[in-house]
């Protein structure tokens, strides 16, 4: 199936418009009108290989709402007109212990990415949300909630389920005490989680002009991490905090804020972190942990969760056709809090 969409062909140039194929309909896919699409920062990373993996051309997005418009003969859990969402990861092996468990992004065969993965049947590259349409395995089709605003709900798929799943696996929830450093696209969803989850939320901020934000945002309290002072009497007063920092960071000005068997989890950078103290981890007996995306139950669960609690992030809505500007506003942190592709634009161009 010929469709369009916006692809990076190359690290060092714009993304651009580009034709390529969707394949038929095997007998367990759903097949999407992407109505929506997230712009995440990792598909500013991946068009431009700064992680070191990406294969050219790169349709990137992984932050998908659209409706299903056809469905193979075997599936049944979804017909023409639904409204779905499609998040980072499109299949796994769903043979190993990780996917018998339904912790599919733990998979140990390794999954296949929603873009810049390979099909595992055909082999074939998989591209992602900036496009027109997507054809996905049923099991990997997640069912959007009534109440949800299908204009917004977008940056759920991974920033969403991205700070929702650490807050579920550290049992965030009432008398438990949470800290969120940065508050940009993961940061702001935390907080948000945190505080539907009954949590005492703090922001962790390097100065004081995220405060009004981050109370804005339902935040208790907001900790100034460049303020010794604060810093010292904050000692031992987390039960969890979740980094979002997106980029390389010392994170050993944090590790004395853990109280004992407490978890300081990163969930923002991938690669190199400055060299750490192990004293602050055997001292307290503190733990240094990193998390992924959820599996697709626990990213069902999360939207469902959001759903009730009319949880929804701050977005900016913009055309196909200003991606590339997008990126460099993102690159700058010029943005409150996400970008989300009205794909209509695609169409309209």
């Amino acid at each position: 199936m010929k469709t369009t969409g916006y692809a990076a062909t190359d690290a060092t140039v714009p993304l651009a418009r580009f034709e390529f194929n969707r394949r038929d309909l095997r007998a367990n896919d759903v097949s999407i009108e992407i109505l929506y699409c997230g712009v995440c920062h990792s598909d500013l990373h991946q068009a431009r290989n700064d992680w070191g993996f990406s294969t050219y051309p790169i349709v990137p997005g992984h932050e998908i709402v659209g409706r299903v418009t056809a469905v193979g003969k075997d599936v049944t859990r979804y017909k023409a007109g639904d409204a779905v969402a499609v998040g980072c990861i499109v299949d796994s092996c769903g043979r190993c212990d990780q996917c018998l468990k339904r912790e599919e992004q733990l998979c140990r065969e390794v999954v296949t990415q929603t873009y810049n993965g390979r099909d595992r049947i055909t082999g074939e590259p998989t591209y992602g949300g900036y496009s027109k349409n997507i054809v996905v395995r049923e099991e990997f089709v997640l069912s959007l909630p009534d109440g949800l605003d299908m204009a917004r709900a977008a940056p759920l798929l991974c920033a969403g389920i991205t700070t929702y799943s650490p807050l579920r696996t550290w049992n965030a929830g009432p008398g438990s005490r949470v800290g969120v450093i940065g508050l940009g696209g993961l940061g702001h969803m935390a907080v948000k989680l945190a505080v539907g989850l009954g949590a005492d939320v703090t922001v962790i901020s390097r100065s004081a002009g995220k405060t009004a934000d981050a109370l804005a945002l339902g935040a208790d309290r907001v900790l100034i991490s460049t303020d010794e002072a604060a810093m010292a009497a904050a000692a031992s007063s987390f039960d969890l905090i979740i980094d979002t920092i997106p980029v390389r960071h010392d994170v050993s000005p944090y590790m004395p804020l853990l109280d004992v068997d407490a978890t300081l989890v990163i969930v923002g950078q991938l690669g190199l972190i400055e060299e750490q103290s192990t004293l602050p981890l055997l001292m307290g007996r503190r733990r240094l942990s990193g998390s992924p995306i959820g599996g697709i139950a626990e990213t069902q669960e999360m939207l469902n969760f959001c759903a009730r609690h009319n949880i929804l992030p701050d977005c900016e809505m913009i055309a196909m056709q200003d991606i590339n500007a997008a990126f460099e506003r993102m690159e700058r942190a010029d943005v409150r809090y996400r970008f989300v592709i009205d794909m209509a634009s695609l169409e309209a161009a």
